[in-house]
């Protein structure tokens, strides 16, 4: 069995509205020391994947069912309490927004102290001196001194080098970063990347990098998960992913996705319409509404949801096409577009 396993999860909350399908039949597995990059517009389910996890959602309105097993325990079932105990230690995540994560009134440092003391049974001398250490090995100047600074007093990208010492504190064994650079300038996107890779290495951690800028992924990511509608819709490795998608999707992520590699003549190519309502999801494939190919199923992308089927090397894609027209299409139609824009 892998460190990390999902199997068939599902993640529903009923509101007055109906019931939000936000996670629907989610498998996949990760070994330690890999990385997993998961992808998808807003709305998709990754965030809820990420706290479903954790066991966030546990006390909840939230109706789970399926298995989540971590390094041989499954916690869909577990207590809540015991759920609590493998937080920090066993299992971690690094928030998108480190600003609304942290602790307003206390110090960064008292706030790391916590986290460690939780699970070590050390004084505070001592937490405070590795508080101290994990800030100065996340790149943070001057960390005897900014070991007593709030979060407010921290820029976006030390409040997230914070973040991530607070999250390491303890060495866990499996790491959740979601959307770990979002709203940081693009230099220090590639520090916060580098730093994790690097943190990664040193821990043999695995990781999963939650996020919607497949730059990220594709600086990171063993594995590639494309989500859509609460469901995988394609999985593969990463360079499956990138050079050879099979999902229009995927095909669609990668038109809207800025390049810096070569000069960009055209515009983005973005995808037409809108992310489905988790509430009402269409009928059949839940992307059919918005797929230039829909028409050529016969009618099947409208009533029947496809199967997530495995094409070769553990390549999976959920799509009514046939594959031969899938590998078609990329190959004398998205590919030669992408490669001219």
């Amino acid at each position: 069995m892998s460190f990390l396993e999902l199997k068939d999860l599902k993640i529903h909350f009923p509101t007055d509205d109906g019931l939000v399908k936000s996670v629907d039949g989610l498998t996949f597995s990760l070994e330690r020391g890999s990385t997993l990059g998961i992808v998808g517009e807003s709305g998709s389910g990754k965030s809820v994947t990420s706290l479903g996890i954790l066991g966030l959602h546990k006390g909840g309105h939230a109706r789970i069912s399926g298995e989540i097993w971590l390094d041989g325990e499954e916690l869909v079932s577990a207590s809540q309490e015991h759920v609590r105990g493998l937080r920090g230690k066993k299992m971690a995540m690094i928030f998108q927004d480190p600003l609304s994560a942290m602790h307003p009134y206390y110090t960064v440092g008292d706030q790391i102290v916590e986290a460690y003391r939780i699970h070590h049974s050390v004084n505070k001398k001592v937490a405070r001196k590795h508080a101290i250490d994990m800030l100065g090995r996340v790149g943070i100047p001057e960390p005897g001194r900014r070991v007593d600074a709030y979060p407010h007093e921290f820029s976006g990208g030390m409040r997230q080098r914070a973040m991530i010492a607070m999250a390491l504190s303890c060495d866990p064994e499996l790491l959740i970063a979601d959307e770990p650079t979002t709203a940081l300038d693009v230099t220090v996107q590639a520090q916060i990347l580098d730093l994790m890779r690097d943190l990664q290495r040193e821990f043999n951690s695995a990781l999963i990098i939650i996020t919607h800028d497949l730059g990220v992924v594709a600086e990171l990511s063993d594995d590639i998960l494309v989500m859509y509608g609460g469901k995988c819709i394609e999985y593969g490795a990463a360079e499956d992913i990138f050079y050879r998608p099979e999902h229009p999707y995927t095909w669609g992520l990668l038109g809207s996705m800025p390049r810096l590699d070569r000069e960009r003549t055209e515009r983005l190519m973005p995808i037409k319409g809108s992310p489905p309502s988790l509430i009402n999801i269409p009928s059949g494939c839940a992307f059919h509404p918005r797929c230039p190919y829909s028409d050529r199923t016969h009618s099947k992308a409208d009533t029947e949801v496809p199967a997530l089927l495995e094409t070769e090397g553990g390549h999976l894609v959920r799509c009514h096409l046939p594959r031969e027209e899938r590998r078609s299409l990329w190959e004398n139609e998205i590919k030669p577009m992408l490669e001219t824009t």
